[in-house]
C-alpha cells in the first residue's frame, strides 16, 4: 500500500484523521455538535472560528479533514448530497464557460448539467473519453472544466486520468474526477493529475444505505476559498448527525472495499459461466477494453458491474423481480447487494438515443455487490436466472 504524505497508511488515516480525542472529556468518537449557533466572546469574535451552523460545524470539520486525508488533499468540503457537491463546482463557473463531459455518467449528473446549468449559460459537450483524439477535438476557447467519471456509470469504462489531465493542462483547463465508484481506497485522482475530486458520500464512503451526502477534495487554495464561499452562501450542507454517521463509516472503508472487490470477482466468475448472460462489463476482466488502465490507476477493480441479460426487457425484469438477497433498488456501495435496471431507473433522464449509443439497452442490469457471503450471492443470482 502506498504511504500517504505523513507516513500513515490508508486504514490508519481512515480511523484517525481529523479526529483527535474530543475536548473536554477526551472522547474517542467525535461528538455530534447538534447546534445551529455559537456564543461569541465579543461581537465578531468567534471561538475557534465557529459562528453559525451553516457556515461551520465541528462534526462536519472532522469529516472534511478525514476525507481530505484519504484523498491526499489539502482541502475538503462536505455537502448535503452528491448533487449539491457537483452544483457547487458548476456554480464556481461563469455563464459562457464550457464543460467537456464524459459521455457515460450518472443520470443525475447529466440532468444537472444539461437541464439546470445549461439554462444558466454553462454549455457542455459529451464525448467518449476512452477516445483521446475525440476528447482533443472538444476543447474550445471557452472550455474551463473537464468532467471525468471513472469507472463510469453504468458501462464501467475506465478513463485514463493522467492522459486526460495532461491534455486539459495544455488547454489551461481544470479536471474534475467523480470518484464515487472507486472510493478513495481504490483510486486517488489527485495523485494522477486531477484538480478536484467529487464523491457521492451516500455510496461507498457512507456504505450503509443510511445517509445522503457529497464531498469535494482539492489542493488549489484559491478554488477552495471560492467553493467554501459557495458552500456557505448556497447552504446545501450536511447535518451534524449525517457527518457523524459518515465518520463512523470511513473507519471501515478499507475492509469493506476489500470484501466488495473479492465478492464482485466471484459474482463475475459465476456470470461468465451462465448461458443467460450475453455480456459482462467489469474492469477486472482481462477482456475489458480498459483493463490495463484500471490495473495501472486503481488498487483493485471495485464492487460494481453491469451485465446484459439475454431476452431483453422481459428477461431482465423477470431476473430482477426474482432476486431475494440482491435488493431491487437505486443507489450503490452499501454493505447490502443491490440490483437495478439503468434504462428505467438510474439513467432514465439520459435521452433514449444517447442510452442506445452507450449500450444502456433494455437487457442491461447493474449490480452493486455487497459484503454478504459470496456463495449466497451466487446462489441468489443462479435462482433468479433460473
Amino acid at each position: 500500500m502506498k504511504e500517504q504524505s505523513n507516513g500513515l497508511k490508508f486504514s490508519t488515516l481512515a480511523i484517525h484523521a481529523g479526529q483527535p480525542p474530543a475536548k473536554p472529556y477526551n472522547a474517542v468518537m467525535t461528538p455530534v455538535y447538534q447546534t445551529s449557533t455559537y456564543v461569541q466572546a465579543s461581537p465578531g469574535t468567534f471561538v475557534e472560528g465557529y459562528d453559525y451552523g451553516r457556515t461551520a460545524n465541528p462534526t462536519r470539520t472532522a469529516l472534511e479533514e478525514n476525507l481530505a486525508a484519504l484523498e491526499g488533499a489539502k482541502f475538503g468540503l462536505c455537502f448535503a448530497s452528491g448533487c449539491a457537491a457537483m452544483s457547487a463546482v458548476l456554480h464556481s463557473l461563469n455563464a459562457g464557460d464550457h464543460v467537456v463531459l464524459c459521455d457515460d455518467v450518472y443520470g443525475g449528473t447529466f440532468r444537472l448539467i444539461d437541464k439546470v446549468f445549461l439554462r444558466m449559460g454553462i454549455t457542455h459537450t459529451t464525448v467518449d473519453m476512452c477516445d483521446l483524439a475525440a476528447v482533443e477535438k472538444t476543447f474550445n476557447k471557452q472550455t474551463k472544466l473537464v468532467w471525468i467519471e471513472t469507472p463510469t456509470n453504468p458501462m464501467l469504462k475506465v478513463i485514463d486520468i493522467g492522459r486526460i489531465a495532461a491534455m486539459a493542462r495544455a488547454h489551461n483547463c481544470r479536471v474534475l474526477v467523480d470518484n464515487t465508484f472507486a472510493s478513495p481506497y481504490l483510486q486517488t485522482p489527485l495523485t494522477l493529475g486531477a484538480d478536484i475530486v467529487c464523491h457521492s458520500v451516500t455510496k461507498y464512503i457512507g456504505g450503509h444505505s443510511d445517509v445522503i451526502g457529497g464531498a469535494l477534495m482539492l489542493n488549489d487554495s484559491e478554488w477552495a476559498e471560492r467553493l467554501y464561499f459557495l458552500q456557505n452562501a448556497v447552504g446545501a450542507v450536511p447535518a451534524p448527525w449525517d457527518c457523524f454517521l459518515t465518520l463512523r463509516s470511513t473507519k471501515t472503508l478499507q475492509v469493506r472495499m476489500e470484501r466488495h472487490c473479492d465478492n464482485a470477482r466471484k459474482v463475475v466468475d459465476f456470470l461468465k459461466s451462465s448461458s443467460k448472460v450475453e455480456k459482462i462489463y467489469y474492469p477486472g476482466l482481462a477482456s475489458h477494453p480498459n483493463h490495463d488502465i484500471a490495473r495501472a490507476q486503481m488498487r483493485d477493480f471495485g464492487g460494481m458491474l453491469s451485465a446484459r441479460i439475454k431476452g431483453g426487457l422481459s428477461a431482465a425484469k423477470s431476473f430482477l423481480e426474482r432476486l431475494k438477497i440482491f435488493s431491487l433498488a437505486e443507489s450503490l456501495g452499501g454493505v447490502e447487494s443491490l440490483a437495478e435496471h439503468p434504462a428505467i431507473m438510474t439513467h432514465a433522464s439520459i435521452p433514449a438515443e444517447a442510452r442506445k449509443k452507450l449500450g444502456i439497452d433494455d437487457g442491461l442490469i447493474r449490480l452493486s455487490v455487497g459484503i454478504e457471503d459470496a456463495e449466497d450471492l451466487v446462489a441468489d443470482l443462479a435462482q433468479a436466472l433460473g
